[in-house]
């Protein structure tokens, strides 16, 4: 499988957040949310994703304002969110302040009262030519691939909020569910406006050849056992295998990490109800790999509650002069993320975790990283160790034991754990071994260079 698109530049060690707008200020709309944006940069974010800023069907609408996934024109913004004018000067602002900026973009299904159901044939209908969907989605209506005028329409109507607004890419909701015919031709011709990055929600390796990132799936469900520690080894095993399945495809098929998002903390649960004390080691593996990292609107607060899908709700934000209490702990994360070591395309290694005296599978996750470039290994940032104990109860002895050669810890390394607190000057050895707490992870970077 080749890529077919060339990735955008900016993406290798960038971090995304993705912005509920309804949800994140009492106001819920977009000048209120555009306050946050220094705030966001200084915590090291890159990417902005927004979730659908549509207007939202009325008919066979779900709660008093609706689900954002079941828009009504795909070239209007919500009146509950703001105007076009508003979002213009968002997206300005944005990339005044450094940010690159997504859009959600829904093109499996519409709401019931769109403005294309008076072209009935643009849509699948049941036999009695009713309009239909397949996915137990009751405020939506699937749209018909089958018909050329309509892939056109949404072509345009992507097309519009690239030239309108600037914007630098789409998240594609359900990504799987639409032809991948389809986002071939659509991003084709959208990159004739300007070069885009393109994140897919799916987990089927073929639609790489057109998202330049799509969801890790596979491992979320596997991290989703994590907490039934009667089979940790085993859940543990499966997610290392996820995580090498991922790594076998080609550079530009890259992976989305994360322990939340919309869909993930509405309907399953916070990040703390899903991991327990295990979400910050979770958080913390999502940044330390070679991969694209989410953060979800209010993950630093850190927000504990289920947000509302249909209706108003709103994240409970500290008043000044307090400060979100995890906002620390995520830039910490965000710029260790942009060390080369945690690039795209650098290389990982495996190391094994089995307990010496019994060989039986321990509660470790242990890998090393390297760039890919031999004259730039030896620079700061070219190669770390990183090293996780899921269990919540035990401490676990890790070994070394040989897995590296020497050369490849030469030089002194920089040094943060589940504390926070960063350190400088570790030194590492082939033999060395470590005592990890339960629920911890422990990472070195290369800081200053051997002397070769």
């Amino acid at each position: 499988m080749s890529t077919r698109f060339k990735c955008v530049d900016w993406l290798s060690g960038a971090s995304i957040y993705e912005v509920n707008i309804r949800q994140y200020t009492p106001e819920g709309t977009i000048k209120a949310f555009e306050q946050h944006l220094p705030r966001l940069r200084k915590m090291g974010v890159d990417i902005l994703w927004f979730m659908p800023l549509t207007p939202i069907s009325v008919q066979g609408r779900k709660g008093s304002v609706g689900s954002y996934y079941s828009c009504s024109n795909y070239m209007e913004i919500n009146p509950e969110f703001g105007t076009a004018a508003d979002f213009k000067e968002l997206v300005h602002q944005a990339h005044q302040q450094g940010f690159k900026v997504i859009i959600d973009w829904v093109a499996n299904h519409t709401g019931w009262d769109h403005i294309w159901t008076k072209h009935p044939d643009w849509y699948l209908r049941d036999a009695e030519g009713n309009f239909t969907e397949t996915h137990g989605w009751e405020d939506v209506i699937d749209l018909n691939y089958q018909n050329a005028d309509m892939q056109s329409a949404m072509i345009h109507a992507m097309k519009y909020w690239i030239g309108m607004f600037d914007i630098d890419g789409f998240r594609c909701d359900m990504a799987h569910l639409v032809p991948l015919s389809f986002w071939q031709k659509a991003r084709t011709a959208c990159e004739k406006l300007k070069q885009l990055f393109f994140l897919g929600e799916c987990d089927q390796d073929s639609y790489s050849s057109v998202f330049d990132a799509t969801y890790a799936w596979r491992w979320m469900h596997a991290s989703e056992k994590l907490l039934h520690q009667e089979s940790l080894p085993a859940t543990i095993a499966e997610f290392q295998a996820t995580l090498q399945h991922y790594n076998s495809l080609p550079v530009g098929a890259e992976k989305l990490y994360f322990t939340s998002n919309h869909d993930e903390n509405s309907w399953n649960g916070t990040e703390f109800e899903k991991y327990g004390n295990l979400a910050p080691v979770l958080a913390a593996f999502s940044f330390l790999y070679p991969a694209v990292p989410l953060i979800y609107s209010g993950q630093e607060i850190p927000n504990t509650k289920r947000l509302k899908f249909f209706d108003k709700d709103q994240l409970d934000w500290p008043r000044p002069p307090h400060k979100p209490q995890l906002a620390t702990f995520y830039k910490t994360l965000t710029d260790l993320h942009k060390q080369p070591a945690f690039g795209l395309s650098a290389r990982v290694q495996w190391l094994s975790t089995k307990v010496a005296d019994d060989q039986t599978r321990s509660t470790v996750l242990a890998y090393y990283l390297q760039v890919d470039n031999e004259e730039e290994k030896n620079k700061p940032g070219g190669k770390a160790l990183v090293l996780l104990n899921f269990s919540l109860d035990h401490s676990q002895l890790f070994d070394l034991a040989g897995g590296l050669q020497q050369d490849q810890l030469a030089g002194t390394f920089a040094h943060l754990d589940q504390r926070m607190i960063p350190e400088s000057g570790a030194v590492l050895q082939t033999n060395q071994t470590w005592v990890l707490p339960p629920a911890s992870f422990s990472v070195y970077v290369l800081e200053s260079p051997p002397n070769l």
